[in-house]
């Protein structure tokens, strides 16, 4: 059942002074009980208007609370990203390197006098003067020894090619002596060597890299 709206007793509290004039109007307004179609519609369109302005307040607040938890989200898997980013990176880079080694290994197998003439080539000044050039390397029989005796001679060296057969060298490593220097070349210190360089390099890279918040090396075998 509805309860009946409490009555209050009717108390007349409006103050006149001595000439009749109203000084304190009564505080007394009568509930209003019967509107009319104007005002029912005034009424109507201020409560929509109300509720699209509180509606919209409160979608204002979920957007900006889920822009929040957004970003506690991201900046908390920052890290993580960041690490994993870094780790893709290193494991490309060594197997690209592998890689590199294999097709490496391959043309060296294919064609091992490639790294002594391109060393020829490029120290042909500086043994054209001398004498006696030295040639150490492994299986050095007599068509290898051809075979480098007129590398040494298309590389524009006169004098005589003295060889020494190392079997402890690789295959397609040598060791050139002349009377004013020495060069060598090894494919499996050549190989150290440059996976030294990568992992100077991605270490230096991880130790100057921006996390994505604020803006292991294994040797490949």
């Amino acid at each position: 059942m509805t309860e009946p709206a409490p009555h209050r007793p009717f108390a007349f509290d409006t103050e006149f002074d001595a000439s009749g004039v109203v000084v304190s109007p009564s505080s007394f307004r009568p509930t209003k009980r019967a509107y009319s179609p104007i005002e029912v519609d005034a009424l109507l369109a201020q409560a929509r208007l109300e509720a699209r302005e509180a509606a919209l307040a409160e979608v204002g607040s979920l957007q900006a609370m889920a822009v929040t938890a957004i970003g506690e989200a991201v900046a908390a898997g920052a890290p993580a990203l960041t690490h994993l980013i870094r780790a893709h990176r290193e494991q490309a880079s060594h197997l690209a390197l592998v890689a590199a080694r294999v097709v490496a290994a391959a043309a060296l197998d294919r064609f091992p006098d490639g790294p002594l003439q391109a060393a020829l080539e490029a120290l042909g000044q500086e043994i054209d003067a001398t004498p006696r050039l030295v040639i150490r390397s492994c299986g050095l029989d007599e068509a290898v020894q051809a075979r480098m005796t007129q590398l040494c001679a298309e590389a524009g060296f006169s004098g005589l090619v003295a060889f020494r057969d190392d079997p402890d060298l690789a295959v397609a490593a040598f060791q050139l002596e002349w009377a004013d220097g020495r060069a060598e070349f090894d494919p499996d210190a050549a190989h150290a060597r440059m996976a030294e360089a990568l992992a100077s390099a991605l270490a230096t890279e991880a130790g100057h890299a921006e996390t994505l918040s604020d803006g292991s090396h294994s040797d490949g075998q």
